[in-house]
Order: structure tokens, then C-alpha cells, then sequence
């Protein structure tokens, strides 16, 4: 299986008395945003399920990839990994899965299921992680496939 984190891309800080979640994308997130969804789109496999926190910096990132998606309250802010890992479905699901959000929980997930001993790792605005689930010699293994910055692309 394939679980690919992408974390939303850069936002404004909130307003006074404006609801986290409707933070949007400032013009160098949308920026961000759009260069890593057509990296993205064209890394893919076909089929990918895609979910997403319903945060609008969420939605406004995920719009870029052009995709199909289903949108979590699992994968909010203050999402718990525990939940974050059964949205989405590893290591068992027979497709490969995109999920975008934020940190720390995407860090945490990253970090558990690479077996990083301090328990976070710090993931950039508009990053992504892919990572794949394999059996070796009948024991399950955790690969490191990609790690990209917009910043790069």
C-alpha cells in the first residue's frame, strides 16, 4: 500500500475571532498549492483515493490536484493518529491513498510508522511524504518512496 501525506500549503495566520478552520491560502500557498498538485497528478496511480481534512486551506490545496475528493473530520487539526491511520486504512488497503491535513498529526503518523523514536517529524506547508507498506522475508516494512518541497519542483 502506498499512503502519501501531503500537508496543506502556506495560509494566513487567523484573524481575531476568525475560526481556524477558515483560514485560506495566501498567494504563495496557492502557489505552492498548484506546483505540487501537478507533481502530484502526475506520480499518482490511477485510482488513488484521496481525503482530505475539510479545513478551506485543505480544500483550497487539494483543489489543485484536480482529483476527486472525500473530505474527513478525521484528518482535522486536532486529528489523533490512531484515527488518521484507520481513515486511511493502513497497512491493509488495496489502493494506494492520499491524505491531506496538518501538522503535528501528519508528522506523528510519519514518524510512527517510520519508527522514529521522538515520535514527530516535521513536515514543510505543502509537502508531501510518500510512503509504501511492503513484506520482506514475511516481515512488514515501512519504504520511504519520496519526500518533496514545493520549493524544488
Amino acid at each position: 500500500m502506498d499512503l502519501i501525506f501531503w500537508r496543506h500549503a502556506e495560509a494566513f495566520d487567523a484573524l481575531e475571532g476568525q475560526d481556524d478552520l477558515s483560514r485560506t491560502l495566501t498567494p504563495k500557498g496557492e502557489k505552492q498549492a498548484h506546483r505540487m498538485g501537478q507533481w502530484l497528478d502526475r506520480q499518482l496511480p490511477e485510482g488513488v483515493r484521496v481525503i482530505s481534512s475539510p479545513a478551506l486551506r485543505c480544500e483550497q490545496t487539494v483543489k489543485m490536484l484536480g482529483r476527486k475528493v472525500k473530505f474527513k473530520s478525521d484528518l482535522l487539526p486536532d486529528a489523533a493518529l490512531d484515527d488518521l491511520l484507520v481513515t486511511a486504512g493502513w497497512p491493509d488497503s488495496k489502493m494506494s491513498v492520499l491524505l491531506v491535513g496538518h501538522q503535528p498529526v501528519l508528522g506523528q503518523a510519519i514518524a510512527y510508522l517510520l519508527g522514529v523514536p521522538q515520535g514527530e517529524l516535521s513536515v514543510r506547508k505543502g509537502a508531501v511524504w510518500w510512503l509504501r507498506s511492503r513484506v520482506r522475508d514475511g516481515v512488514t516494512q515501512t519504504v520511504v518512496v519520496s519526500v518533496q518541497t514545493p520549493e524544488l519542483l
